[in-house]
């Protein structure tokens, strides 16, 4: 550390934990239309019967030809146009009747008189219903159509009236990709099938009993893969069904699988199989010294191992998963043995024919390879480096994998073989596509179960992954509208990952090759090869990319010809160093490889800390520079501007030095803590604690500075969610995430019983109603900051302002631990990491030696 750097200050005293209760009354009124209770009635129930006989004949028809059949019903549920459909309702576990997949499905409609076209909503639910509970919805209209409750309301009105129509389910029922991604009748595609499992298990499973559980209900589904294929009378020219047997994702309730398939053979699984609850197609996977010959390039690489010092007793890793590394590389061999190369298949072999995976080690190794060469002095490495093969060369005949699946075997297969190391993960691996839009898939709900540790002894992992690229070059002249449009690529919209988009500086361009031509981007800006999640249903989805680093620039000349070039990219390494060194490397790739360094160099600086605490860190330090400003925020303060920089920057680029260091006048504090989100009082599932912040604000020294001194307070929140995906719907018990935290902060006119009051309504009297006023002194926001499972926020003050907003909290929110209690979670613990700096431009001023003294840390330098 420098003269004037501190480390940051951890708080290890647990916060006081108070009984919690949400002051929040839930979201908004269900829109459920008005209906002529006889009449509506009537319809859906000669429709049920109708699809009971329906169904029932299919089934026999079936029998008769020694097809196999399903022993229950698929129904798809229809709301309205505009309306609601009580989702919540339509499903009931002790009658085995389940809720699949939530759809919403636009209608576009024409006001003619207007001329104007209004864009609506249908919501469709597909629900599975075993043929002995068929009477179950039927009841249910009865009751409907002959009973009152005690307020005089037809029994089940909301249920029923939300109901528009009923309809037997088939593919497009199922399938959760756009439909013409649907396959065509003899087009054997790869596919997802989501299966329901975990059914019929105790309360409170145990690993064991879910584990065998998925194994029962997968073989089920691919023997009656087997039954197909073996029927003669479904023989075409077409391949059978194939599935990977051993390729198995599990999820709370689901199982994910992988076939290849053409149309029919999937309509076929449908009338045959109980189990499916959803079907998605597999997605594609994404790929001065350039310029000296061979001997020079070999040179600097002489030089540079002449002042290399290598920790070899390093015990901190980045796990780069990509097309392997080749370790016979001179700048990699130091920190990469041979036992440290790892593959999820063994036929693919530990060796990168493609390049990709020697490129990232590169900015993975050295941060900046560049400058590592131009600077004379020793380059210190700390860190170790491991090498996964997640995907094979490339080729035209590449089988499709379950990419969630390979994803744990391959960093299963660094854990088994180094199990004591510290280590980050780094992929830059996505698919070549951007249709998620923000919804989970197997791949990033998988990585999401990986960090969170749910299914290993809950141990945390950081995964830093790639944003992915705008990579058409047509796209890269509409810069930057392309960019707002391209999405985000899968699995980058995990909640729990570290999503890295780009930014560049480069903006000159030196090459007599390229005379005329003109950088795309200015200095500072978005980079044209970064996606953003600016088309998300920005509501819902995490903020994505979470930071931002230099991603490389691309050449446009008069005639709008684009082009990439070696003055607008990092230098990296050669996967074939027999024939040349050096190669370029840029786009997310290279961001998330220099992000993955950063990552490194926190877990050296604090080996201790969890990997909440190093995503925390690296977005905490972030900020936006001028050009980023420049480009996208037009009105400073617009809340809705700031929503766009998020949706384009994330927080920003890090800074490695505030990531790692407090100064005097700067100081950070840590606070790493566990708090159990929810209980169970008299068969009641409630949340539990909260925990209550006294922040050791140094008052006399923020009181002494000048009345106009603007001190700046920033807080981030992180924490892993336990996944729940599947197309079940983002509400009531089918959220996504197992549980969510929040963080609030007295207000300056307010005193400590009343900022209670305003955020717990368990310490209030049930005739208090504290003061309802939005928080409005935040940069972001709550709308802006509360998504996801890392939070950050900024707020400004006066001197005396900021010395008054000492007292903070962080609750729970709901999640699925607490409404699917059956799967017995709901009294489970929850880590967080909260990051809370106080900082003025005052650099005379000492904020952290006062503060650091009443948490007894010893200041030293």
């Amino acid at each position: 550390m420098a003269e004037n750097q501190f480390p940051h200050i951890f708080i290890k005293e647990a916060p006081k934990a108070i009984a919690y209760t949400s002051p929040k009354k839930g979201g908004r009124e269900a829109k459920i239309p008005t209906r002529n209770r006889r009449q509506h009635g009537n319809f859906l129930k000669i429709k049920f019967k109708k699809l009971w006989e329906q169904s029932k004949k299919e089934n026999a028809d079936r029998q008769a030809v020694a097809l196999p059949v399903k022993t229950g019903h698929y129904i798809e549920f229809r709301s309205q146009i505009g309306s609601d459909l009580v989702t919540k309702s339509l499903e009931n576990l002790q009658s085995g009747i389940r809720l699949l997949n939530i759809q919403e499905e636009e209608d576009k409609k024409i006001d003619r008189k207007n001329n104007n076209r209004e864009n609506k909503k249908v919501t469709i639910a597909t629900v599975y219903i075993p043929s002995n509970k068929i009477s179950f919805f039927l009841k249910k209209v009865e009751d409907y159509l002959r009973t009152e409750t005690d307020t005089g309301k037809p029994k089940n009105q909301n249920l029923i009236n939300s109901i528009e129509d009923i309809r037997l389910a088939v593919l497009e029922s199922f399938w959760q990709d756009s439909k013409s991604l649907i396959p065509k009748s003899n087009e054997s595609v790869d596919c997802e099938i989501w299966l329901r499992v975990n059914e019929n298990l105790p309360k409170a499973p145990n690993k064991k009993d879910t584990m065998a559980n998925i194994n029962k209900q997968s073989e089920k589904f691919f023997k009656v893969c087997d039954e197909l294929n073996n029927k003669e009378q479904l023989q075409t020219k077409t391949n059978k069904i194939k599935y990977k047997r051993n390729q198995i994702i599990s999820f709370p309730e689901r199982a994910v699988v992988l076939i290849t398939a053409h149309k029919s053979q999937l309509m076929e699984l449908i009338k045959s199989s109980d189990q499916i609850a959803e079907i998605r197609r597999v997605r594609e996977t994404a790929r001065f010294w350039l310029e000296q010959d061979s001997t020079d390039q070999t040179e600097w690489i002489k030089d540079l191992l002449d002042r290399l010092i290598v920790d070899k007793k390093s015990e901190i890793s980045v796990c780069l998963l990509d097309t392997g590394i080749n370790n016979g590389h001179l700048l990699v061999s130091p920190v990469l043995p041979d036992k440290d190369c790892h593959t999820v298949n063994p036929e693919w072999g530990v060796d990168d024919k493609d390049g990709h995976g020697t490129l990232m080690s590169g900015p993975v190794i050295y941060g900046d390879l560049q400058k590592a060469f131009e600077e004379k002095g020793t380059v210190n490495i700390r860190h170790k480096l491991e090498s996964v093969k997640l995907v094979p060369s490339s080729g035209k005949n590449n089988p499709k994998e379950l990419y969630g699946y390979l994803t744990k075997q391959g960093i299963n297969r660094a854990e088994i073989e180094r199990p004591n190391r510290k280590r980050t993960v780094c992929m830059a691996v996505t698919s070549t596509d951007d249709r998620n839009k923000g919804h989970p898939s197997s791949w990033s709900g998988a990585v999401d179960q990986i960090a969170s540790g749910s299914e290993e002894n809950n141990k945390k992992r950081l995964l830093i992954i790639s944003a992915g690229n705008v990579q058409d070059p047509k796209e890269w002249k509409d810069y930057p509208n392309s960019n707002l449009t391209n999405a985000v690529h899968d699995p980058a919209q995990s909640w729990n990952a570290l999503t890295v988009g780009a930014y560049t500086d480069k903006d000159s361009i030196k090459d007599p090759k390229l005379t005329g031509y003109k950088p795309i981007a200015k200095e500072g800006e978005l980079s044209p090869f970064s996606t953003t999640s600016v088309v998300w249903e920005t509501k819902k989805w995490p903020v994505k990319p979470d930071i931002v680093l230099e991603g490389g620039n691309v050449a446009k000349d008069k005639a709008n010809f684009v082009t990439e070039s070696e003055d607008l990219s990092l230098l990296s390494l050669h996967h074939k160093p027999q024939e040349r060194q050096f190669e370029m490397i840029n786009a997310t790739s290279a961001a998330t490889a220099q992000a993955s360094w950063i990552a490194a160099q926190i877990q050296i600086q604090y080996p201790e800390i969890w990997p909440e605490t190093i995503r925390a860190l690296m977005v905490h330090s972030a900020d936006w520079n001028e050009g980023m400003r420049s480009q996208f925020l037009r009105n400073s303060g617009n809340k809705n501007d700031y929503k766009k920089m998020l949706r384009v920057f994330g927080y920003g680029v890090p800074d490695l030095n505030k990531a790692v260091f407090s100064y005097k006048n700067s100081l950070t504090l840590i606070s790493e803590q566990t708090l159990q989100p929810f209980t169970k009082k008299n068969s009641i599932y409630s949340t539990k604690d909260m925990h209550f912040y006294k922040m050791p604000w140094p008052k006399e020294a923020l009181k002494a500075l000048p009345d106009q001194t603007v001190v700046q307070l920033k807080f981030t929140l992180s924490y892993f969610i336990e996944p729940g995906p599947g197309e079940i719907g983002w509400k009531d018990k089918y959220r996504y995430p197992s549980y969510g935290l929040r963080f609030a902060l007295i207000k300056s006119q307010e005193n400590a019983d009343e900022f209670m009051k305003r955020i717990n309504k368990a310490v209030r009297n049930e005739e208090e109603k504290p003061d309802s006023e939005p928080d409005t002194r935040w940069m972001f926001g709550v709308n802006n900051r509360n998504l996801g499972s890392l939070h950050s926020d900024i707020l400004q003050g006066t001197a005396l302002e900021i010395a008054e907003c000492n007292l903070m909290t962080v609750y729970p929110t709901i999640g699925w631990w607490k409404e699917r209690y059956h799967l017995g979670k709901w009294n489970k613990q929850a880590r967080y990491s909260l990051i809370v700096s106080l900082s003025t431009p005052e650099e005379k001023i000492d904020l952290y030696t006062p503060i650091a003294a009443q948490i007894d840390i010893p200041i030293t330098t």
